[in-house]
């Protein structure tokens, strides 16, 4: 799929595997290492249900407040959250990522 990042501190995070912002600054390693993994996963996926097979990514689109957006584990506690988008074919090859967020927060 086609990844376009919405957050330059994400981006900063997957490219460098570091950041400036804050809110991600603080990140263990681990995570940081998982994240940049999941990433790779969304990327090789040539459509989104591609992503259904993997198991250990436990893709869902999500209910209630965050209705249309997409979510990936990283693990037990952190979430990856993208939005889809379809091409002119109506298959689903893009995702814009938003967030890398703390479950239940």
């Amino acid at each position: 799929m086609q990844v376009v990042f919405e957050n330059e501190a994400l981006e900063d995070l997957y490219f460098d595997g570091q950041t400036n912002d804050k809110r991600y600054n603080r990140l263990p390693l681990d995570i940081v290492r998982r994240f940049k993994k999941a990433v790779d996963y969304i990327i090789a996926a040539p459509r989104v249900e591609d992503l259904f097979r993997m198991k250990s990514l436990h893709y869902e689109k999500k209910q209630g407040n965050l209705k249309g957006v997409s979510a990936v584990w990283i693990n037990d506690q952190y979430r990856l959250l993208f939005y889809t988008s379809p091409n002119e074919q109506g298959i689903i090859i893009n995702a814009i990522i938003t967030e890398l967020s703390k479950h239940y927060e």
